[in-house]
């Protein structure tokens, strides 16, 4: 099969792709005929070696942790799902024509397998850091550097329960994050006199890690009510950087929730084959994202 793997630490250009073996679903996992996969930050923050401290990988490594497609192998103790179901989860390698999944569901009927690919990190991370910062009914959230998928999830979401959410994005994408029910701004030079005219914050995110750490503790006041994904720089300000996921399963399964209510929805800006992974990585990298960006096999 043809596999996106890399064999030594670096930029883009050390992504290849290789023919491999066919992985196998073990105990409690699944096997699919990949559809499509999700292209996440992540991905090229483990390419670069960034958590090598934290989560280390052995090379030469596959890429990838979500994707969509077609059950064709179900592992040992496995139930609910069979072979020829549609389903998106989370996995290992998922740039690749095969890929073995640990946490899946059932896509939604009327989701295409390029948009599914785009929902299961996103979400869970959306979940996560919402229920993490604290944030309730009634409050007020700022999302910076909204406009990406974990930024599209968090303010569906977060509206969904009742939080009112200030995001800042590019001027570009000021309609789109009103479009998601935000209440939008720029970033960039005066942008935290911005946000205060807007009104009083009681949590906000950091999505883009764009070094506005000290500044989201300000307009906050207090560095527990600030939750990083993307700066990890950002626990020497006392604010806690969440890289580590909570329930996968779970999160799919409320993720497919909110698309069958109409409440969640994630475009999906731009797909890339296989042979353009390097070029996925470098448009993800490069940021001012309006939704999600997918590999499609």
């Amino acid at each position: 099969m043809k596999k996106v793997s890399f064999s030594e630490f670096g930029g883009p250009d050390v992504l290849r792709l290789i023919d491999a073996e066919e992985p196998h679903a073990g105990p409690g996992q699944i096997r699919i005929a990949v559809r499509a996969a999700g292209v996440n930050p992540v991905d090229w923050r483990i390419r670069e070696g960034q958590f090598q401290k934290v989560h280390p990988i052995e090379l030469p490594a596959g890429v990838g942790l979500d994707a969509s497609g077609v059950v064709d192998e179900v592992g040992a103790g496995v139930e609910g799902v069979r072979a020829g179901d549609r389903v998106f989860g989370e996995g290992a390698s998922t740039y690749a024509e095969f890929a073995v999944l640990s946490a899946w569901a059932r896509m939604p009927e009327h989701l295409t397998f390029e948009e599914a690919a785009g929902y299961p990190s996103v979400v869970e991370t959306a979940l996560r850091i919402i229920r993490q910062v604290g944030v309730r009914p009634g409050q007020t959230l700022l999302v910076s550097g909204a406009s990406g998928g974990v930024g599209s999830a968090v303010l569906q979401i977060a509206r969904d329960r009742g939080i009112t959410v200030i995001g800042t994005a590019g001027a570009a994408n000021q309609d789109y994050l009103r479009s998601l029910g935000a209440i939008a701004t720029t970033y960039g030079e005066g942008w935290t006199e911005r946000v205060r005219q807007l009104g009083h914050i009681d949590a906000a995110l950091d999505l883009a890690g764009s070094g506005v750490i000290r500044e989201l503790v300000g307009l906050t006041g207090d560095p527990q009510k600030v939750i990083s994904i993307a700066d990890l720089g950002a626990p020497e300000f006392g604010v806690r950087f969440s890289g580590v996921a909570g329930s996968v399963p779970d999160a799919l399964i409320e993720a497919a929730a909110l698309i069958e209510r109409g409440k969640l929805h994630i475009p999906v800006e731009k797909t890339y084959t296989l042979a353009e992974a390097a070029a996925a990585h470098i448009d993800s990298h490069a940021g001012h994202t309006r939704g999600r960006r997918v590999i499609v096999v």
